[in-house]
């Protein structure tokens, strides 16, 4: 099991900078993630608008 203090592999998207940063960077609501790599939390937006889009087809199809 992880040890839960271990955030080692955790990077985040700042919104308000548009920097990917690593856990230990700014502590603020304007950060998207964790996300497991820099590369996939560089593609924060672009995965928040996947899953936004796949939730509403999913509302959709449940109407």
């Amino acid at each position: 099991m992880p040890n839960s203090d271990d955030h080692s592999n955790e990077w985040y998207y700042n919104t308000k900078t548009g920097q990917v940063e690593p856990y230990q960077g700014a502590k603020s609501g304007d950060r998207l993630g964790p996300y497991s790599s820099p590369e996939e939390a560089a593609r924060a937006l672009e995965i928040a608008q996947e899953r936004n889009e796949a939730w509403d087809k999913q509302d959709q199809d449940e109407d």
